[in-house]
């Protein structure tokens, strides 16, 4: 500890120790407690408490609980930990009882505030710190604090029951430490005392008849599971998973949810012999005896294990394809292929337990299709894959939602009227539709799908959400590698489908819902981009009116459908989808006058993005003039309060340079003439061309910017033409060039707005004098350091607590 913190610490340990005094908030003592624990992690916590006597005062004053307030004394309980986590100090403060008075069974659960949550917290965490050491366990053992954890459980508040099963855990850890490695493990009956008292806690709870006990336990377990995994973890299953196992026996199983995560936390341990400890035989029981509903996360988690039986993969596999099963045969489809939803037929969910409330029947389907979904695209994914059944299946879910469905039975008609306009089943089905288009499908099957888009997205029931999905589905299945011959092309089937969803587009690009037109517009986008250079998609898209539309919605009231119609508008540029080259000028100039006059951030960072992919790629209105283009980009950026939009702005004139000055191949035309890689020295005439532009002096007024990521930009900016053009300059010049500190103080003066120019007019060789004077590196590593760093001092942290004394709590101000 440093000699100004040592200084201070007496005046504060006065302040906490007095309950006069208000305290600083909850977020203070945190912040002191992990000082706290940074110095005990660098000296020792005895010597700390010997050399700072003011330490032990205010710790002995907690043992009077009515005269210290509950946020201070659930602090001091974990101080009290973190200095004992230290043998020797533990033992130094155990002399003085301090630690029986705190902890013991007569200590804390006297005292009046122990009735706050805080504080019962504290205690806990208090505990948990100092649990490092024989010595701790011996007191353990000995005070009666595992029994105030084994109450605590059952505690009221959340936080506190589950940092104490926490603890268990811990403790159970701590005890079974020390073993030599490859020598036997010792049989339950014969380990620790603070083990055996946990492990017979543990059991006497499974054969609880309260449910709430049974969950305690079993956590306690899945915790154990979880993060041990040491050879006695399997002394610990053989004799616990008896009473474990007999949880199935009862009518209803108690603590579904709990018992599904302690198998599958015990099936994922390293240690254990599952054969031989019957886990496998377990599991399918459980998988047998629950509904589908509670059963479909044990089956999802069961087909993520490594090493699972295939017996139990198809269990576990036919248990989440039940609910789909079910919708095929009320709707008198046929399941598919042998073995894979006909495999569900013995224990086939009925549509009357399908169909048992509304609220059931679609938290079933939404479940069931989130899991297959996560499944379809994991490695060790069940195999083969039902791809034609599971794609017949989401198209049915969604015929039902929007009414399609032609259901020749009784129990489809039902399934109507549960489903129809269903919202969430919606949402549920386009993301499984989106992801199914991974697989390979008969083409008659593709067409199915790609007409069930088209009414999802043509109907006008479908809420904006909905159109939102099946906008990514659609663009999922265009993009899938197997109904397209390449990379660019699409399929002829596509194609046709294109055709009768371009007017579907142009509706949507005209909906009164502001949402809808933003989905309508982002999914343009992403088509300009993957098939903008197709002949096909280039004919079908500009028989349509979507390019006029989209351009039209540049001028929307909404400021998100602005910058998507930026975005759109851009992408139809690059490719010269426009409808005439007139547009294709008007665009840049309708787009520059969105960056200088529109009111709302989204559309100008929009148009920057564009115009930066446009320098990028060569645009054609760039190229006519890219000097006039990047000066009246840089002008109207260096104007607008958005530090993203600066940010945006300088990335542009980063680009710029690179293509100019770091690669010469790239087209542009001031490359044209430049110097090939054998000589890094650009031509006096570009630098020339920088200083007439606005480029230096946006980058050096960014680089006093009060938004960080803006300063730090044009630093990497500066720092790239400089190193371009270091060997551009005589070393001679070096005393005639400005220092650092005039240039900084120019600078300033320019931001205070005492000049018109920071530098004034400047030649390229004054340029390159002031790049070389600026300690940029130096800026560079204090940019990189956050904003508070030097506030974030214990030194800082001590007085702003000591200047809050006396203040009232009225007037306190939250700074953090």
């Amino acid at each position: 500890m440093d000699a100004e913190c040592s200084r201070l610490l007496p005046a504060l340990c006065a302040v906490l120790a007095d309950p006069r005094q208000l305290v600083a908030d909850d977020t203070c003592l945190e912040k002191l407690l992990d000082w706290f624990k940074t110095v005990t992690e660098a000296e020792s916590s005895l010597q700390l408490l010997q050399d700072h006597p003011c330490l032990m005062e205010l710790l002995s004053h907690v043992l009077k609980p009515q005269d210290v307030s509950p946020r201070v004394l659930s602090f001091a309980l974990r101080l009290v930990g973190v200095f004992a986590a230290q043998e020797d100090c533990f033992q130094y403060l155990q002399q003085g009882e301090l630690l029986l008075g705190l902890f013991g069974e007569t200590g804390a659960l006297s005292w009046a505030a122990w009735s706050i949550p805080s504080v019962r917290s504290g205690w806990i965490q208090g505990l948990c710190s100092l649990a490092h050491h024989p010595s701790a366990l011996h007191f353990l053992a000995d005070s009666g604090a595992v029994d105030t954890i084994f109450s605590l459980q059952g505690d009221p508040s959340l936080f506190v029951a589950s940092a104490a099963s926490q603890l268990l855990v811990h403790i159970l850890a701590l005890s079974m430490q020390g073993g030599a490695p490859g020598s036997p493990v010792p049989e339950a009956a014969a380990w620790p005392v603070c083990a055996q008292k946990i492990v017979n806690h543990v059991e006497e709870s499974l054969h609880s008849k309260a449910t709430s006990q049974v969950t305690q336990a079993l956590n306690v377990l899945t915790t154990t599971f979880g993060r041990c995994h040491n050879p006695w973890t399997g002394v610990l299953w053989e004799r616990l998973s008896p009473p474990v196992a007999r949880l199935f026996e009862r009518d209803p199983i108690p603590a579904t949810h709990s018992l599904m995560d302690l198998l599958l936390s015990v099936a994922r341990s390293p240690v254990l012999n599952f054969a031989a400890c019957g886990l496998w035989e377990m599991l399918a029981q459980t998988l047998s005896r629950l509904s589908p509903t509670q059963a479909g996360p044990l089956a999802l988690g069961t087909l993520k294990l490594q090493n699972c039986p295939q017996e139990l993969r198809t269990q576990a596999f036919r248990v989440l394809l039940q609910p789909l099963a079910c919708i095929l045969k009320a709707t008198t489809q046929a399941p598919g292929p042998p073995g894979l939803l006909d495999g569900t037929a013995g224990s086939l969910l009925s549509v009357d337990a399908l169909l048992s409330s509304k609220s059931a029947c679609v938290g079933l389907l939404c479940q069931t299709l989130a899991h297959l979904e996560e499944l379809q695209t994991l490695p060790q994914g069940p195999s083969p894959w039902p791809q034609v059944p599971l794609l017949q299946a989401a198209v049915t879910i969604l015929r039902l939602c929007d009414g399609s469905a032609d259901p020749s039975s009784s129990a489809g008609g039902r399934l109507c009227g549960a489903l129809g306009g269903c919202v969430r089943v919606q949402r549920a089905a386009l993301d499984f539709l989106g992801t199914l288009s991974l697989g390979t499908s008969p083409l008659e099957l593709v067409l199915e799908v790609f007409a069930v888009l088209l009414k999802t997205l043509e109907s006008p029931e479908s809420s904006p959400m909905v159109l939102k999905k099946a906008f990514q589905a659609t663009l999922r299945w265009l993009q899938s590698p197997h109904r397209t011959p390449s990379g660019s092309d699409l399929s002829p089937d596509a194609l046709l489908f294109l055709g009768e969803l371009f007017p579907i587009l142009q509706k949507r690009l005209c909906s009164p819902c502001w949402e809808v037109r933003d989905s309508a517009l982002e999914f343009l986008t992403h088509l300009i981009r993957h098939w903008g250079g197709q002949a096909d998609f280039r004919e079908a898209l500009r028989s349509s009116e979507v390019p006029t539309l989209a351009r039209q919605l540049l001028q929307d009231p909404e400021s998100y459908v602005r910058a998507s119609a930026v975005g759109a508008a851009g992408q139809l540029s690059s490719q010269g989808l426009q409808a005439t080259p007139a547009n294709q000028q008007g665009l840049l100039m309708d787009l520059m006058h969105i960056l200088s006059t529109d009111s709302e951030g989204f559309p100008r960072r929009a148009v920057l993005r564009v115009f930066t992919e446009w320098l990028r790629d060569g645009h054609a209105d760039v190229v006519r003039d890219t000097e006039w283009f990047v000066a009246t980009v840089l002008q109207a950026v260096s104007r607008d309060l958005d530090w993203e939009v600066r940010v945006q702005g300088l990335e542009l004139a980063q680009v710029f340079l690179v293509q100019a000055m770091g690669q010469p191949r790239l087209h542009c035309p001031y490359t044209v003439g430049l110097p090939g890689a054998t000589s890094s020295r650009p031509h006096l005439e570009f630098l020339q061309t920088l200083c007439r532009l606005p480029l230096f002096e946006f980058a050096f007024c960014a680089l006093l910017d009060c938004d960080r990521p803006v300063a730090q930009k044009a630093c990497d900016l500066l720092l790239f033409l400089r190193d371009k053009t270091v060997s551009c300059s005589n070393p001679q010049e070096a005393g005639d060039s400005p220092n650092s500190a005039s240039v900084e103080a120019a600078l300033q003066r320019w931001r205070e707005g005492e000049q018109a120019q920071p530098l004034g007019d400047l030649e390229p060789e004054a340029m390159l004098a002031i790049l070389r004077s600026l300690d940029l590196e130096g800026l560079q590593g204090r940019l990189a350091k956050s904003s508070d760093h030097v506030e974030k001092s214990p030194q800082s942290l001590l007085q702003d607590m000591l200047a809050t004394v006396g203040v009232l709590e009225e007037n306190e101000a939250d700074c953090y």
